[in-house]
C-alpha cells in the first residue's frame, strides 16, 4: 500500500475522494461551516506542491440519484477556492465528455471539482427510480441493472486520473463506488489522505493503546444506537458515563420514575444486561444523579429540577443537573484517555445545553493535564466547536457514523478497499 507522505505526485492527476458534504445556507446556498473543506487541505496541498493536479469528487446531501440544483457542488466552489487559495475549475457533471476533457487537460498545480456523485444512482448502488410500490422482482432487476452500470461509472471516474486518494472518512463506512470500488483500478497507486490517516491513528490509539484510566462518555437519544459500541468498549474502558435521552431507559430498567422522558420500553432488559456485563468486567458505570426537566419538548418550556429517578409525572428530563455535571467532571478530569460520543441533553435548545457544554469543558481540562481525548458525533463536535475548544482536545473526528462503526469493531469498506 502506498502512503501519501512518501508518494510523489509530480506529473500525476490524482482523483481524490473528499467529504465536502457541508452545510449550506438555504437561501443563498453559501457554505456555513467549512470545517470539512479545511480538513482536506493538507492532502490537496501535498498533491499540488509535488507538481501534480487534483480532481476532487464528493457528494452533497441526498439527491437520490437525481440532479437537484440545491445539491449542486457549484455552490461550494467559492469556499474551496478561498480555503485552497487557488482557482477551482468546475465540471458541470461527474460523467461525460466535458469532465473527461477537463481532467485530461489539467496542468500541474490545477484543481477541478466534479459535480455531485450522488446525482447518479450508480454511486450508492441503489435503484431509486422504480416508481411506487415496486415488486420484489422489479427491485431485484433494478439492483442488477444499477450494479452493471456501476462498473461503467467507476471505470469512467478512474479514467480521469493516474492515482487515487481516499480522504473522506465520513463516508468510509459506505460501500459506494467512489469509496469502495474505484481503488481496484489503481492497485499500485491508491492511498489514504492525511485526514483518514489521522482519523485511524486517533481511533487506534483509543482502541488499541489507551492509557488508563480510560473513560468513555456515551450520550444521545437511544440505547439501541449505541449497543454495539458500548459492548465493544466494555473490554477496554475503566469508566462508562451515560447521558442524554438513553439515560432514562437505564433509569426505568432500575425501577426509577421517569415521567414522560424518552424511553425504549423494549430495551429495558438490554439496559440491565449491559449494566451486568459492565459489573462483571469491572467497569464503573456512571448514570446521571439529577436532571433538568421540562413540561414539554420545547425551547421555551417550563423547567424544573429533580433526582434523575424521581422525574415528576408529565415532565421529561432534557439535560443533566449540577450534581451530575460535578460527578462526571471529576471522573473525566482523572482520566488519561477519553472518548466522547453523544450529547448529555437536548443540546440544540439553549435551556438544555449546559450539561453538554460542561462535559466539553471538563474534557478540555483533562486534555490540558495530559489526557488523550477523542471527540466524535455531530452534537459532541458541535459542543466542542460552540465552546471554542477544538484546539483544546486531542482529536475531533470528522466522521460520526464511520467512527461509530470503527469503534464497534466493524470493517469499513472504504478502508478495506485500500488496505486490501
Amino acid at each position: 500500500m502506498q502512503t501519501i507522505d512518501k508518494y510523489n505526485f509530480k506529473g500525476k492527476r490524482a482523483i481524490i475522494r473528499v467529504d465536502f458534504n457541508v452545510p449550506l445556507n438555504k437561501q443563498t446556498f453559501e457554505v456555513t461551516d467549512d470545517t470539512r473543506i479545511r480538513g482536506a487541505l493538507p492532502t490537496i496541498k501535498k498533491v499540488l506542491s509535488d507538481g501534480g493536479s487534483a480532481i476532487l469528487m464528493s457528494h452533497l446531501g441526498r439527491p437520490d440519484g437525481k440532479v437537484q440544483e440545491k445539491f449542486s457542488m457549484k455552490h461550494i466552489v467559492p469556499s474551496v477556492e478561498k480555503v485552497l487559495g487557488v482557482k477551482v475549475k468546475f465540471a458541470g457533471d461527474c460523467m461525460g465528455e466535458t469532465a473527461k476533457n477537463m481532467a485530461a487537460s489539467l496542468q500541474p498545480g490545477e484543481v477541478m471539482l466534479l459535480e455531485n456523485l450522488r446525482f447518479y444512482e450508480e454511486e450508492e448502488g441503489k435503484p431509486y427510480h422504480l416508481g411506487e410500490n415496486p415488486t420484489d422482482e422489479e427491485k431485484k432487476a433494478g439492483k442488477a441493472k444499477v450494479k452493471e452500470s456501476q462498473k461503467d461509472f467507476v471505470k469512467k471516474l478512474a479514467g480521469y486520473a493516474n492515482c487515487y486518494v481516499n480522504d473522506a472518512f465520513g463516508t468510509a463506512h459506505r460501500a459506494h463506488a467512489s469509496t469502495a470500488l474505484i481503488a481496484s483500478y489503481f492497485p499500485n497507486n491508491s492511498m489514504f489522505g492525511f485526514l483518514i490517516g489521522a482519523e485511524l491513528k486517533a481511533m487506534d490509539k483509543v482502541l488499541k493503546a489507551a492509557e488508563k484510566p480510560f473513560t468513555a462518555i456515551m450520550g444521545g437519544a437511544k440505547v439501541s444506537d449505541k449497543i454495539l459500541i458500548i459492548e465493544n468498549l466494555l473490554d477496554r474502558v475503566d469508566n462508562l458515563i451515560i447521558g442524554g435521552g438513553m439515560t432514562y431507559t437505564f433509569v426505568k430498567a432500575k425501577g426509577g420514575k421517569i415521567g414522560k422522558s424518552l424511553c425504549e420500553e423494549d430495551k429495558l432488559d438490554l439496559a440491565l444486561n449491559l449494566l451486568k456485563k459492565a459489573e462483571e468486567k469491572g467497569v464503573k458505570v456512571y448514570l446521571p444523579v439529577d436532571a433538568v426537566n421540562a413540561d414539554a419538548f420545547d425551547a421555551n418550556a417550563n423547567t424544573g429540577k429533580s433526582k434523575v429517578d424521581e422525574t415528576p409525572d408529565g415532565w421529561m428530563g432534557l439535560d443533566i443537573g449540577e450534581g451530575s455535571i460535578k460527578l462526571f467532571s471529576d471522573v473525566i478530569e482523572n482520566s488519561k484517555t477519553i472518548l466522547w460520543n453523544g450529547p448529555m441533553g437536548v443540546f440544540e435548545m439553549e435551556k438544555f445545553a449546559q450539561g453538554t457544554s460542561a462535559i466539553a469543558q471538563a474534557i478540555a481540562r483533562a486534555t490540558a493535564k495530559g489526557a488523550f481525548s477523542l471527540i466524535g458525533g455531530g452534537d459532541s463536535v458541535a459542543a466542542i466547536n460552540k465552546n471554542k475548544l477544538a484546539d483544546k482536545v486531542s482529536y475531533v473526528s470528522t466522521g460520526g457514523g464511520a467512527m461509530l462503526e470503527y469503534m464497534e469493531g466493524k470493517e469499513l469498506p472504504g478502508i478495506k478497499a485500500i488496505l486490501g
